[in-house]
């Protein structure tokens, strides 16, 4: 699943199947709002859930456009008003009118652009790109083909951290602030679906997503020590691994040396 070695890092498959994906350009634009922006959402048919699309959006009166300006860059989006509701974040940021009343602009300047933009694919089509898509001869869950080009971007650079984070888990981590629990579970299913992915890499999302999910969380936190545990052999050698642990300051080793500790127990009972 990981390559043996580590420094420096070295590119490769981050699907089992060569399935790859592309980035979405949806629901963006430099300065302005843009009608485009508005209308992507509809381009790409077929949803795994439809639990962030609106009717009243799609076949009913139009809502008010609110303008959101995302992360350092100062990255203009737009979305209806009613479809942002949806998330309990934004529902009490509309109607405790906690932005620019006069403009209807909300500022998000600790997000991620290339975050927010699949947050708000999701809104509107109850999914984001690459889509889970179900397969019925395999009957198991994968992700759509990419295009022609056949890349693939599984991993995204993320300010907070000066580095590379897996997507999926900082789309996790957006949909846990802004309360979208079946955009949770959609990002955690796809990060199961990744392979071929860097250590280094491995453990700063895992200690990205110990930073920004709750104490409560049984999910993402279970499947990166899960995850380790799987590849033990080959992070056990990891220089990564060792400056990380060195480094401390996270939750995430003890609950790891937990899992561990519990691993080898479950092992000696079955012997």
């Amino acid at each position: 699943m990981f390559s043996r070695r580590f420094e420096p890092p070295q590119t490769k498959s981050l699907s089992k199947s060569g399935r790859h994906r592309r980035a979405s350009s949806s629901f963006t634009k430099e300065a302005g709002i843009s009608k485009r922006s508005l209308e992507s959402g509809r381009r790409r048919a077929g949803t795994v859930s439809n639990a962030g699309a609106s009717e009243s959006t799609l076949g009913g009166p139009i809502s008010a456009i609110v303008t959101l300006v995302v992360g350092q860059e100062q990255r203009i989006f737009a979305a209806h008003e009613n479809i942002l509701s949806a998330s309990p974040f934004f529902q009490s940021v509309l109607q405790n009118q906690m932005m620019d009343s006069q403009t209807k602009k909300i500022s998000l300047p600790d997000e991620e652009p290339e975050v927010f933009s699949s947050i708000l694919e999701y809104l509107y089509k109850g999914d984001y790109y690459p889509r889970l898509v179900h397969n019925k001869k395999r009957n198991a869950w994968e992700l759509e083909e990419a295009g022609e080009d056949g890349r693939s971007e599984a991993t995204i650079y993320h300010h907070s951290v000066e580095g590379e984070l897996l997507k999926d888990t900082a789309i996790y981590c957006a949909a846990d602030k802004y309360g979208l629990e079946d955009l949770k579970r959609i990002s955690l299913r796809k990060q199961g679906l990744q392979s071929g992915i860097q250590a280094s890499t491995i453990l700063a999302s895992a200690r990205y997503a110990y930073a920004n999910t709750p104490d409560t969380d049984s999910k993402l936190r279970a499947h990166y020590l899960a995850l380790i545990i799987r590849s033990r052999s080959t992070f056990k050698r990891s220089g990564t691994m060792q400056l990380e642990m060195f480094n401390g300051g996270t939750q995430l080793f003890f609950d790891l040396f937990v899992a561990l500790c519990n691993h080898v127990d479950d092992i000696s009972s079955a012997a």
